[in-house]
């Protein structure tokens, strides 16, 4: 039978949020952002093994959640590292036989069961799979000295979570050295020499960042289903 493993990266702080509580945890619609994340998960691959990557020192902070919304024995935790590499690569230390890793921001509470299938279908079909979406803005590419030109928007894509591979295609790719140009799960594989696969995102799966996107969130957060 086939393995999924869903690893929900949490480690961030509050700092662009302008939040002492790191903002996984702030209140969204009632409920915490990284609640709002995982039963989303929760909710559409119901067999999968599922961790949450944590901050060092929140595992007491999680755990009080957990009791509040009944959410024990629902999910593993484990401690993150200085970055969104090392913390991936310790999520995957988690799941060493899974045949298929989701790979998801814990601050993406928006992604619908719809586009989680979607993506997990696509990296069964390839390999690599991640979600991407048509930006809506105009962009200028500006130099050194500040002179801008226009971009061609029509060639650009905005890249989303959950991100989906082959177990062992992923875990081989964190076996790479860090590097400073490893900005997701997608741009270490693809340094490892495999070709990714885009798929449908959604407009609406954004990443919360500032309080702007909680607004955003509160929003939005009823319109968008498991």
């Amino acid at each position: 039978m086939e393995k999924t493993a869903v690893i929900i990266v949490a480690g961030g702080s509050g700092t662009r949020m302008g939040s002492e509580v790191p903002k996984q945890f702030l209140p969204l619609a009632g409920r915490p952002v990284l609640v709002h994340t995982l039963e989303r998960f929760l909710a559409t691959l119901p067999r999968a093994d599922v961790v949450v990557v944590l901050p060092a020192g929140e595992t007491t902070r999680w755990e009080a959640i957990c009791r509040e919304y009944a959410l024990e024995g629902t999910h593993r935790v484990c401690p993150g590292g200085e970055n969104r590499f090392l913390s991936v690569k310790a999520g995957l230390a988690m799941v060493p036989d899974a045949d298929f890793v989701l790979v998801q921001d814990g601050v993406r509470p928006l992604a619908s069961g719809e586009l989680i299938r979607r993506v997990l279908d696509t990296a069964r079909r390839t390999g690599a799979a991640v979600p991407v979406a048509e930006p809506a803005d105009s962009f200028r590419r500006v130099d050194a000295e500040g002179v801008s030109a226009a971009v061609d928007r029509s060639s650009l894509r905005s890249v989303q979570t959950p991100q989906g591979f082959r177990g062992e295609l992923l875990r081989q790719a964190y076996r790479q050295p860090w590097c400073a140009a490893f900005t997701d799960d997608a741009t270490v594989v693809e340094r490892a020499g495999v070709r990714i696969a885009l798929c449908e995102g959604e407009r609406s799966n954004i990443k919360i960042t500032t309080p702007f996107d909680m607004v955003v969130a509160g929003a939005w957060i009823g319109r968008t289903e498991p």
